[in-house]
């Protein structure tokens, strides 16, 4: 069962990660070295929405919602996928 701060870190989780899609889709859109309009670079505003949101996942960490143990399986799981099924990590 989740508590109030649980349902409020979540949510405000999501909202990072959806602050975290916008910032790429302007990366995209404009490149991540532009400038944004607030005379900021596109590419420190993703470390900014970024660092947001592993914000709240250290706070999840604290909460005891989820575990170092089981989110440094799951990187690995993810990066081992990728080294299949992507070209990321092709020389």
């Amino acid at each position: 069962m989740m508590n109030n701060k649980i349902n409020e870190t979540l949510v405000i989780l999501q909202e990072e990660c959806a602050e975290v899609i916008q910032e790429v889709s302007k990366c995209f859109r404009f490149g991540i070295d532009a400038m944004h309009k607030d005379g900021m670079v596109h590419r420190s505003k993703l470390e900014m929405e970024i660092g947001d949101m592993l914000a709240m996942v250290d706070i999840l960490l604290d909460q005891g919602v989820i575990t170092q143990k089981n989110l440094d399986l799951a990187k690995q799981n993810k990066v081992n996928k990728l080294k299949i099924y992507s070209s990321i990590y092709e020389d």
